[in-house]
């Protein structure tokens, strides 16, 4: 069997998706890998079809309790065998695992990192054929990543400590520069092959607003999108609990999870809502990895998130079946204080020294201004966070808030000229506000405290709005004309860029892009394109879901491990009604045929009679 027949018969899929093919056949031909590909892009495939045509056992490594349950489930369901070995197993159960591995039960055991270090897993481990150490969440191994795991150090002492080296595949959905690098220099992967598949979501609609209550811009968008699934991030539990409690209030069927509910009550309300029981979960960051929900329709962030890395993570849970799906972020200026408060309690970490804590310190601090530079950027939306990884095409979209949005170039050259002067000649030693209270002419104890209402740039802007003025501040930051140094207290840094506009020679002209405000209503008519396609018999896709939702209650199972919503559409678009027919449907292979087809193939065929539809 090869890789093209195993993707049909056991998964279902007709044709290999971008960069899964030339990943899993030099996986197969014995070469290291490192594929960066975005959340909903097919990892699992990478590492799953190799792993099924390979001798011997492969080991995938995660940190996700999860998503080690929720892909072993989905194997089962395929006919595979597999298991897991992490801390939610029972000592029995974990006896019985170890037992079944010993007995080549298992092709796949997903194992979570700490435990590859113990006797029992090392033990096992030099006892069977190992053909390939996969690591999942890779980003995890290197200080660079946005959530380093000292757990992960302890995969290379692993791979050291087999018998015979196995292929070695890490996967990663974010990764810049620096942390593909140290990736494949912690891991010692062999001369890998290097797949980025791209981060470019195309189904995925970004939006940025800054309301003045957040709570009356959600519950709008809720009563036209509260019967579909959703993730609201909140940055604190406070945040959680009081939006969870507005949307009880308002009759939605929501569920909660934070750190600090019980893990009981954590599970319940996670499974609640993965079986759509709950389609709406109110969270803070430590819900969702791992987390593969196919059907989420919208991920609303009612605070602005660390860094892009996280942001995009959170967000690309939305729209893992290709659908179309919203990310709408919801900014104000309290969400970089707490930031900025969070990051430097993080660096309260006794086991790092000063300088290691100082140069956490300045890495995060410069990822929440790429982040806070985000929500102002006038830009398309997409096009900012695929060029902070590196990743540079259009600047134009099409799917983004800003590219549907009319704007109006204006000619701001010369203001921006007097708000650097006035950092050049007030010696780069203030912050924001100061420079735009100073270079405004207003007369605040701080502008008086630093003397600068003494500066000959002082008051040059005396006739522009101070909003107008923050706004050029904000465009002179994200286009790199200037710069804030990392710290406790931030001052405006001049860049080469901002020295080049101040030379007599420069001929630079600074356009700052501004909404037309009569065009807001028009962008609005637009993003209507983005509600969820129909199949072509939407009452019969419905009837389709209703059973597969009947199925998963019965088979105690997500309905999406039945089949995804998109399968169900190209169900009821195409109307199979035989064998042959249900096999050409994306999703479909031999083993979910068995077990489902007919049951489809029944409703599609009664349906079809009724209208006098030819199945």
């Amino acid at each position: 069997m090869d890789s093209h027949k195993v993707l049909k018969e056991v998964f279902g899929y007709t044709s290999f998706r971008e960069g899964q093919e030339e990943l899993i056949e030099s996986t197969l031909k014995g070469r290291d890998v490192l594929g960066i590909m975005p959340t909903g892009a097919g990892k699992s495939i990478c590492y799953q079809v190799p792993a099924l045509l390979f001798e011997g056992i492969s080991i995938i490594i995660s940190p996700l309790i999860s998503l080690m349950k929720d892909q072993v489930t989905a194997l089962n369901q395929l006919g595979i065998h597999a298991a897991f070995i992490n801390s939610s197993l029972t000592e029995a159960q974990y006896k019985k695992a170890m037992a079944n591995a010993r007995g080549g039960r298992y092709k796949i055991i997903y194992v979570a990192p700490e435990r590859l270090m113990t006797e029992s897993f090392l033990s096992l481990a030099n006892s069977v054929e190992i053909s390939m150490v996969t690591v999942d969440e890779a980003h995890c191994i290197s200080q660079w990543g946005q959530d380093f795991r000292p757990s992960y150090l302890k995969i290379v002492d692993f791979i050291n400590m087999l018998s015979k080296r196995p292929v070695i595949t890490a996967y990663t959905a974010t990764a810049t520069k620096l942390v593909k690098e140290d990736i494949a220099c912690v891991l010692g992967l062999n001369n890998p092959l290097e797949a980025v598949t791209g981060y470019d979501r195309k189904n995925l609609y970004f939006s940025v607003r800054k309301p003045k209550n957040k709570l009356a811009e959600l519950m709008p968008y809720l009563q036209k999108n509260g019967d579909k699934s959703g993730i609201i991030y909140c940055n604190t539990r406070k945040n959680v609990e009081e939006v969870y409690e507005a949307l009880l209030k308002e009759g939605y069927q929501a569920a909660k999870y934070h750190a600090g509910l019980s893990d009981a009550v954590r599970k319940q309300n996670q499974d609640d809502f993965i079986y759509d029981i709950k389609p709406i979960m109110v969270a803070t960051n430590a819900f969702g990895m791992g987390i593969d929900k196919s059907n989420v329709r919208f991920v609303i962030h009612y605070n602005m998130p660390k860094d892009i890395e996280s942001y995009y993570q959170e967000a690309g849970r939305a729209g893992r079946d290709g659908e179309p799906a919203e990310c709408i972020l919801l900014y104000s200026g309290q969400d970089v204080k707490i930031n900025e408060f969070l990051i430097s309690k993080q660096t309260e970490n006794e086991e790092l020294d000063f300088e290691e804590r100082q140069l956490i310190q300045e890495r995060d601090s410069k990822r929440l201004r790429k982040m806070t530079f985000y929500c102002f950027t006038n830009e398309c939306l997409r096009d900012y966070i695929l060029r902070y990884f590196g990743e540079y095409g259009g600047s134009y979209c099409g799917n983004c808030e800003n590219c549907l949005t009319e704007f109006e170039d204006i000619d701001v050259t010369a203001e921006a000229g007097c708000i650097i002067n006035l950092v050049r000649t007030s010696g780069e030693r203030y912050g924001i506000n100061a420079i735009i209270e100073a270079s405004h002419g207003s007369e605040t104890a701080k502008v008086r405290k630093f003397r600068l209402d003494e500066n000959s740039f002082y008051g040059s802007l005396n006739s522009v709005t101070l909003i107008r003025i923050r706004q050029i501040m904000n465009d002179l930051l994200i286009k790199g004309y200037l710069f804030l140094t990392p710290g406790e207290y931030p001052v405006l840094k001049m860049t080469e860029e901002g020295r080049q506009v101040l030379s007599d020679e420069s001929q630079k002209t600074i356009v700052l892009k501004l909404p037309k405000e009569a065009e807001k209503a028009a962008a609005k008519q637009k993003e209507k394109k983005q509600k969820v396609a129909d199949a072509k018999y939407p009452q019969l896709f419905e009837r389709l879901r209703q059973r597969r939702y009947e199925m998963a209650q019965q088979n105690h199972v997500p309905p999406y491990i039945i089949f995804s919503d998109r399968t169900l559409k190209e169900m009821s678009t195409y109307l199979p009604s035989t064998k042959n027919s249900m096999l050409k449907i994306n999703g479909v292979g031999n083993n979910k045929y068995e077990k489902y087809g007919e049951v489809f193939m029944g409703l599609i065929r009664e349906y079809a009679k009724e209208h006098g539809i030819e199945a």
